[in-house]
């Protein structure tokens, strides 16, 4: 398998594995907890589920072809505190990443070196991908903090809990039969 190919696959689990942790996240929470936010100028995990799907349906439809930032998008819409109930966030959700997904598995290795434009500034087709990556990761990184403020002691850890760090490495190092 090629670099290009290799990226492409590993970007592509990358953002699957950020998509999980807002997944775990958003499933714990009830209406009433998605839209919650610290305070006025604290954004919801709501707004932000529907600033990041705003996001994604612009910047990946026609990714190769038209500038990220669709004319039909409106991003100060999306930061809207509209009570929405956890369906409609959900589908909101779901049609962000569709689009994504759907415009990764559609590049090629040679696309990758390829310039698009983001609100008229150039970028390669990597760069993009890359600052897309931290973007979502940032905000789903957002989503994750405002969970465990709101479940407190309810909230189970989504990777590895708190003092069990030592099991974890030593079931990690069994299962690929490498050594400490």
């Amino acid at each position: 398998m090629s670099l290009g190919e290799n990226y492409l696959m590993i970007v592509k689990k990358r953002f699957q594995g950020v998509k999980e942790l807002g997944d775990k996240t958003i499933s714990r929470l009830s209406k009433e907890e998605l839209n919650w936010a610290y305070n006025e100028e604290s954004n919801s995990t709501a707004v932000i589920i529907r600033h990041m799907s705003g996001n994604m349906v612009s910047r990946w439809t026609d990714f190769l072809t038209s500038d990220g930032e669709k004319p039909y998008r409106n991003r100060d819409e999306e930061f809207s505190t509209a009570i929405a109930s956890n369906e409609e966030l959900i589908t909101i959700w779901e049609k962000g990443w569709k689009v994504l997904f759907s415009a990764l598995d559609s590049l090629k290795e040679q696309d990758l070196l390829r310039n698009i434009t983001i609100r008229g500034e150039s970028h390669l087709v990597m760069d993009a991908i890359e600052r897309q990556m931290a973007h979502y990761s940032s905000h789903v990184g957002q989503i994750v903090y405002i969970g465990k403020q709101i479940k407190n002691g309810e909230w189970e850890s989504l990777s590895i809990p708190r003092g069990q760090s030592d099991e974890y490495l030593k079931e990690m190092l069994t299962k690929h039969n490498a050594k400490k």
